[in-house]
């Protein structure tokens, strides 16, 4: 411990390694929520509105509410912390959740959107989430870190959408509407997260990171942020945000082609769970290779895995296997992108940027997923599955390029000191 450091740098890593562990156990809980409104959401939302071409409008409803409450949660977490952050959204969600149940009852379209809405405040705080492992990580753990608390999701997300068997036979023993009873294991585990946020998220780890900074700009001590490196934090946020509208375009049509092809819901179910699967369980693989190999390597790993999702989607669009497959590796690509994403954007980012940032670039990624969602629905409709998958095969090529562009005129900076950037 140096003079002017409020604690040493093993005391900072057995802190950073427990909040870890307490993200995680966040992201398990939350992840119920997450992976029950994608597997029922769509089929929800067309059952109470009585229209198959509104079915993507759940999904766009809960990336809207993502992106409304992303940069006020992430100010939250400026002036409170992670803690009262994390606690905000997760409540959000919960109110969320319950006025699905409500809505379905009463059967209404529009409060059945408002619902959606605020299970998006839960999403935004699973997002944030990731950057709270960021917080105290130092650059050559940061994409590591990062990605175990992605990795955790995997749990409740891969649980949530098989929730939908057991759910109904929940719900009809307590007299809910259709489609609904899975929601009573996401209140439970709503209510578990918010107890853990309170009770062991102690230190912030915000709050904690920037009282290491402060301390180091007085003396000698080891600053966590670097120095601010805007084009690179740029690029972080539109790759994020590209490959997340890649990524929930496809796949909030995926539970509706599906049935109109003759699977049933454990099949839709199946299927969205291999496709959350790939979308967390390999976090970790791609957090060490961001680590690395290099955080814009890996975004652009990202895309090559996604471009190879979209083409097996376009050519077996008629094939559940085909499309199982298309869905995993989908979740893959996404992984890839948004855990490298999110590890150059906060390295980027000097500290007094860095949590608005992430902010921008939650919302970015919420507000074009949202777009996507409501934009594939009509697409769908004009062109089908096989074609939504080569129009939003675009953003995919962009990504690339632009990834090819910054790296050349940029690698010495984001190999920064741990050549860890490139």
């Amino acid at each position: 411990m140096t003079a002017s450091s409020p604690i040493s740098d093993t005391e900072r890593a057995r802190i950073q390694r427990r909040t870890v562990a307490v993200l995680g156990a966040g992201q398990v809980l939350g992840g119920v929520a997450f992976g029950a409104t994608l597997s029922l959401g769509a089929v929800l939302a067309a059952d109470v509105s009585g229209d198959d071409a509104l079915s993507g409008l759940a999904t766009a409803a809960v990336t809207l509410g993502t992106a409304a409450v992303a940069i006020p949660l992430a100010a939250l977490a400026r002036r409170a912390g992670r803690r009262v952050s994390l606690t905000t959204g997760t409540a959000g969600a919960l109110a969320g959740v319950v006025g699905v149940i409500v809505a379905a009852s009463v059967g209404s379209f529009p409060f059945l959107l408002a619902a959606f809405l605020l299970i998006g405040a839960g999403q935004a705080a699973n997002l944030q989430s990731r950057f709270a492992a960021a917080d105290l990580a130092t650059d050559a753990t940061r994409g590591r870190d990062l990605s175990l608390v992605v990795w955790a999701t995997t749990v409740g997300a891969v649980l949530g959408p098989n929730l939908a068997g057991p759910g109904e036979t929940v719900g009809a023993a307590l007299g809910m509407p259709p489609l609904t009873g899975a929601y009573v294991f996401t209140v439970v585990a709503q209510v578990l997260a918010i107890v853990l946020y309170l009770s062991a998220l102690r230190p912030d780890p915000l709050a904690l990171a920037m009282r290491l900074d402060a301390a180091a700009t007085r003396g000698p001590g080891r600053t966590i942020a670097g120095p601010d490196r805007r084009a690179l934090a740029r690029y972080a946020i539109f790759a994020v945000a590209a490959s997340h509208v890649v990524m929930v375009s496809v796949m909030a049509m995926t539970p509706v082609h599906l049935l109109h092809h003759g699977a049933d819901l454990v099949i839709v179910g199946l299927t969205l769970s291999l496709h959350i699967a790939g979308m967390y369980a390999a976090a970790p693989l791609f957090g060490i290779l961001a680590d690395r190999w290099g955080r814009l390597r890996t975004i652009l790993l990202g895309q090559g895995i996604l471009a190879t999702s979209l083409v097996v989607a376009s050519l077996g669009a008629e094939s559940t296997a085909a499309v199982t497959v298309a869905l995993v590796l989908l979740g893959l690509g996404w992984s890839a992108a948004t855990v490298a994403g999110a590890a150059l954007l906060t390295e980027a980012s000097a500290e007094d940027q860095r949590t608005r940032r992430q902010g921008i670039s939650d919302f970015s990624m919420s507000f074009v997923g949202a777009l996507g969602a409501i934009g594939s629905g009509i697409v769908l409709s004009a062109i089908g599955y096989g074609g939504l998958a080569l129009v939003v095969g675009l953003a995919v090529v962009a990504t690339a390029v632009l990834a090819v562009l910054v790296r050349a005129d940029r690698v010495g900076r984001v190999r920064g000191r741990s050549g860890a950037g490139t």
